[in-house]
């Protein structure tokens, strides 16, 4: 575990922080977890959390793993982007109130232009969720968004 704030280690806040900890992390991997919220942001009548709401939980986890490796150097924490997903597959249609949820990210590619692929797990008992995350986390950030933005405005 960290002693790292999440809302230190994720471009969201309140409510959109959907992840509880971080559990531990390495070079390669992450291992985070949350529990199902019955009133949260995204909950279904229920109180459950939509299966597709699986593939935020494995970014957030991903951004988590991003921001650790930053603060590890001494780095500032900067903003990275879900390309998209792949395989995104589960075996339930909903994640359950009150149900503890462990998210596995394993980086299976990054190169130094930002560019990304993790492979990504959601388990719990009876639970089973996996997808591949293509990420990009631009070499500066600010500059990126600069030129995107003067990009849209031609």
């Amino acid at each position: 575990m960290t002693d790292w704030p999440l809302a230190e280690l994720l471009p969201h806040a309140g409510d959109m922080i959907l992840i509880d900890k971080i559990i531990r992390f390495d070079e390669e991997q992450i291992y985070t977890c949350l529990t199902v919220k019955p009133d949260g942001l995204f909950s279904l009548p229920d109180g459950s959390l939509p299966a597709w709401v699986g593939v935020e939980l494995m970014a957030q986890s991903v951004a988590a793993f991003a921001g650790c490796h930053a603060r590890r150097k001494g780095n500032p924490v900067e903003l990275g982007f879900l390309l998209g997903t792949r395989k995104f597959e589960c075996n339930v249609e909903a994640f359950p109130a009150g149900r503890e949820l462990t998210v596995h990210g394993i980086r299976s590619l990054e190169d130094d232009n930002g560019m990304g692929v993790f492979e990504c797990h959601i388990t719990a008992p009876g639970i089973q969720a996996s997808a591949r995350l293509n990420v990009f986390r631009p070499p500066q950030p600010s500059q990126y968004l600069q030129q995107t933005q003067e990009s849209n405005d031609d």
